[in-house]
């Protein structure tokens, strides 16, 4: 049973890494036409669109990839707890 939390808190762990490089892709100019950008946005549009369509951008800035991140950094933790219970 450790071996399933383990694995799926280094998932987790693997995809807000994933999502920090797709945020920080938006800074340069082209990085998400890219194959590298598509494939990126494959995987972390899916997670961040609920979170977009809730939080409205504040001017021209987009805070919901920040919350986002911290639902998922709740639930890296969650699986941490439950594991040290079971």
């Amino acid at each position: 049973m450790d071996i399933v939390f383990y694995l799926l808190g280094q998932v987790l762990g693997i995809y807000s890494y994933a999502l920090i490089i797709y945020i920080l892709m938006s800074w340069f100019p082209n990085a998400r036409e890219s194959s590298i950008g598509q494939f990126f946005a494959r995987i972390c549009e899916p997670y961040l669109e609920p979170f977009r369509r809730f939080i409205p951008p504040i001017g021209m800035i987009d805070i919901s990839p920040i919350v986002a991140i911290l639902v998922l950094n709740f639930a890296s933790r969650g699986v941490s707890a439950l594991q040290f219970m079971f």
